[in-house]
């Protein structure tokens, strides 16, 4: 019974170790991805945005009626203008994930204007993270 016991144990410990082994790589696989979102935003490199993107991708967000918008991912990532810096500070609040399916939730500071919260839907196919899904929602900031 102690032999069960412990080879029981044992393969927890061993499970468990090995998939916080996977854990870390594939959240900097996904990060990497938010990356290339956040920096080809911010840095005006449309590029770096069809490389985080999934080419059939949109965004939804909710109008001031109270109104679903789509907006078709082709668009968005049209209006980034190469070289064309915008100030913008990006970063990832929060990573989940389980097999080759993902949601990522970054906010994006725009000072003494607005902050975006943006919420992705991810899949990893053919060995590669995309965002398929990008929700959001605006804060405008008050001016002191």
């Amino acid at each position: 019974m102690k032999k069960i016991i412990f080879t029981t144990l044992l393969l927890f410990a061993f499970s468990t170790a090995n998939s916080q082994k996977q854990s870390p790589s594939e959240i900097q696989k996904i990060s990497e991805t938010i990356m290339l979102y956040i920096d080809g935003t911010a840095n005006g490199e449309p590029n770096k945005l069809k490389k985080a993107f999934h080419p059939k991708f949109n965004l939804y967000s909710v109008t001031q009626e109270d109104s679903l918008r789509v907006w078709e991912g082709k668009n968005y990532i049209n209006r980034i203008k190469e070289g064309q810096k915008s100030n913008r500070i990006g970063r990832i609040v929060a990573i989940d994930y389980d097999q080759n399916v993902a949601t990522a939730k970054v906010e994006i500071i725009m000072p003494n204007r607005r902050v975006v919260t943006d919420y992705f839907m991810l899949l990893k196919y053919q060995g590669t993270w995309k965002i398929i899904h990008k929700s959001y929602t605006v804060k405008n900031l008050v001016q002191p």
